[in-house]
């Protein structure tokens, strides 16, 4: 996909399959399952696609996946993990290596973005790249408390902590690509905007995770701030939308890009899909 000059690709970062009705909260099951495919165990399939945009000469990676190694047997048994990361290979097949991404960004530390940070011995994945991640994030990663410490997995932290920059309500990393705090899934959740010759996307993270989470009542019951989520999902869709914004996803299974009509804003307009 390209963004006015800036390309963008998705990478395999391994795959969850969830608990449907964790995925969909308070929503009936006779409604998002019209929307979302579920298995007979009542699983929705999530990959987790880390984004890697090449802007001008910098490699910038929007989140992690599973990584490779990092869960125990029963964690993926518990999360349905199918297979684990290949962003190694992906990054190959662009000509590109694991010590050429230049920044990392964090949408958030959950371990299903943030477990391809580092090794099992806490070794930095991509050794040259500055992590970028919200503040109140990195601290509540550090420290979590009785309800986030079953995914803020401290096996996900290490030595990329020596590249880190941290920052508040929002930081534009290179020209055109912005990190913007909202809070939500996790306290210290982002989106991050990327611009370029009047074209326009962004990546919303978990407060929209899937195409079929548009409703900005359709929430998660992993959101530890359900209500923030929700207000910033009712303000920054149509805003997006009317502006001409292609949405871009981690965990939707079919697809990869989406612009939605202005005119009737939950039609899809135009996508991309995943294969």
């Amino acid at each position: 996909m390209k963004i006015g000059d800036y390309h963008i690709h998705a990478l395999n970062g391994g795959i969850t399959n969830i608990d449907g009705g964790a995925m969909f909260g308070v929503v009936p099951k006779v409604l998002w399952t019209k929307k979302y495919d579920v298995n007979d165990k009542n699983q929705v399939p999530l990959p987790t696609h880390p984004i890697l945009v090449q802007a001008n000469d910098k490699n910038i990676l929007i989140d992690t996946g599973i990584g490779s190694g990092k869960l125990t047997e029963k964690e993926r048994r518990n999360f349905g993990a199918e297979y684990e990361s290949h962003i190694e290979e992906d990054l190959k097949a662009l000509d590109v290596s694991l010590e050429d991404i230049d920044y990392v960004l964090m949408t958030h530390m959950h371990f299903d973005h943030a477990s391809g940070l580092v090794d099992s011995e806490g070794n930095a994945i991509f050794t040259n790249a500055v992590h970028v991640i919200q503040q109140d994030e990195w601290h509540e990663f550090q420290s979590p408390n009785i309800r986030s410490k079953s995914t803020y997995w401290q096996k996900n932290n290490g030595d990329f902590q020596d590249r880190l920059l941290l920052f508040d309500k929002s930081m534009e990393v290179v020209p055109g690509i912005t990190m913007i705090h909202t809070g939500g899934h996790s306290f210290g959740h982002c989106i991050i905007t990327i611009e370029s010759d009047d074209e326009k996307a962004v990546h919303m993270g978990d407060i929209f995770p899937t195409v079929a989470h548009r409703n900005p009542l359709w929430v998660t019951a992993y959101d530890d701030y359900p209500m923030q989520s929700i207000r910033e999902k009712e303000r920054l869709i149509p805003n997006f939308i009317f502006q001409d914004y292609w949405f871009i996803y981690y965990h939707d299974v079919d697809y990869f890009a989406v612009k939605f009509d202005k005119d009737n804003m939950t039609e899809i307009e135009t996508f991309i899909a995943r294969n």
